[in-house]
């Protein structure tokens, strides 16, 4: 069984995969001052969680934005398994052609969805993804990394919100009535959902044109699925898609 881990700021999603097929996935908190043994512990209570031993864990692929973490992470994977996971990164072997200005900046969750994306749709195509930070992967005709957008989430705009602001507090992320909201907590979820919705369609709008062609939009991640809703372009909605990306990557290096 091949583990698959992708180490986000806030949160840590894992999967495993027996050849092709996904046999579950997990969610672990993302927490810097963790250590290896922490982590381990906790992934062994998951593993057991799901029915699993650690020993079923033949082998373990990482994408990481959180470099300590997937540090402690693959010690923990290192410790229960007895393997050295294969971390993402420059010299790994990815099969993405990158034509961005330093392509070793790439984050590791950029190539993996990009990758998931260029395995199971039509190209061109706009890979939305939406956790900490919100951002756009744009891939051309033939599946060529052009660059993307990087803007703040939802959550982390709330949070700017309540903590520099007097009056204003901390929400439920969810589409209210109407646009137009009629009190203070309406108007804050219109300007997150809707807000957020609008500036999704604006920049897919922009990206088309500069593409000069219409690109398969897919979108992943958090709060995505209850955005995109909210959209007037097609959205496709891939729950699992960096996890499929790093299955990818971690067979084009076996």
């Amino acid at each position: 069984m091949l583990l698959t881990v992708d180490i986000g700021n806030t949160n840590i999603t894992i999967g495993a995969y027996e050849g092709n097929i996904l046999s579950f996935t997990a969610r672990l908190a993302t927490e810097q001052r963790k250590t290896s043994d922490q982590y381990a512990a906790e992934l062994m209570s998951m593993l057991s969680l799901y029915d699993l031993d650690f020993e079923d864990i033949e082998d373990c692929i990482i994408a990481s934005v959180v470099p300590q973490v997937g540090k402690s992470i693959s010690e923990a994977v290192s410790k229960l398994c007895h393997i050295v996971p294969l971390m993402l990164g420059p010299g790994v072997k990815t099969g993405l052609n990158i034509k961005i200005d330093n392509p070793a900046q790439l984050g590791a969750d950029l190539v993996a969805g990009a990758v998931g994306a260029l395995d199971a749709y039509t190209m061109p195509c706009v890979v939305i993804d939406m956790g900490t930070a919100s951002t756009i992967s744009v891939l051309d005709r033939n599946g060529t990394f052009l660059g993307g957008v990087i803007a703040a989430g939802v959550r982390l705009t709330l949070k700017a919100l309540a903590e520099n602001t007097a009056q204003l507090t901390s929400i439920p992320i969810e589409a209210p009535p109407s646009v137009i909201g009629a009190n203070t907590v309406e108007c804050m979820q219109s300007g997150l959902v809707y807000g957020t919705a609008a500036m999704i369609d604006g920049l897919l709008d922009k990206i088309a044109g500069q593409l000069g062609e219409t690109p398969t939009v897919v979108a992943t991640g958090g709060l995505s699925k209850d955005i995109i809703v909210h959209c007037k372009n097609d959205i496709i909605y891939s729950e699992n898609l960096l996890l499929e990306g790093l299955r990818v990557i971690y067979e084009k290096n076996n």
